[in-house]
Formats: structure tokens, sequence, C-alpha cells
């Protein structure tokens, strides 16, 4: 049994090749969302909706964990594949079959 005080929320500095970002995540009972933060968008698990952030023109890319390996830290987007993305992530460089970290570099670099 997990002793984990819930809910749960923590962040932290993470270090790519082109910069910084803030990694979240957050728990509850029996749920998780993970995100990494960038001046111009976020790479998060497929908890983010893609409707509402492209109709607001802002850059997302999500990866998708599964019920028996479940993307719970930011750290576990980092070779996660990409499998959606706004078209404003999309207009940064972000593809469909990237990792995480690959789609977190390229909104790095257009900072």
């Amino acid at each position: 049994m997990n002793d984990e005080k819930l809910p749960r929320s923590t962040s932290r500095e993470l270090t790519f090749r082109n910069g910084s970002a803030i990694g979240i995540s957050n728990r509850w009972e029996n749920g998780q969302y993970c995100s990494i933060l960038t001046r111009r968008g976020i790479v998060g698990c497929g908890i983010y909706d893609m409707a509402t952030p492209t109709e607001f023109n802002q850059a997302i890319a999500i990866a998708k964990g599964t019920p028996s390996a479940p993307l719970v830290e930011p750290e576990d987007l980092f070779d996660a594949t990409i499998v959606d993305a706004t078209p404003q992530a999309k207009a940064l460089g972000i593809e469909i079959g990237m990792t995480g970290r690959q789609a977190v570099e390229k909104m790095l670099a257009a900072e």
C-alpha cells in the first residue's frame, strides 16, 4: 500500500540542451497527470484536451501512458511518444512520433 499523502502537487526545474523548463506532477486518489511547461507551450500527458488549446492558439503536445504504465512524473515524458499536437505546436516543428524530450527541445529552441 502506498503511504503517499494525497492530493500532491510538485514542480521542479528541468534542464534541456536548449534551455530550462518547469516539470509538474499532480496526483490524487486514482489519478495523476504530468507536464513540462515552457515559455512557448506544454508537453503533457493524455489528460489534456486538444480542442480548447487549439481554439486559444496554444502550443500543446501530448504523450499517452497506459493504465499499466502511466505517465506520473515529468521525466516520464522524456521517452514517451508524442501522439497529438495542436497546430501551434506543429508550427514549432513538433511531429507525431517524436519523443517528449524532442518536443520540449523544439519548444525551447523556438524561444
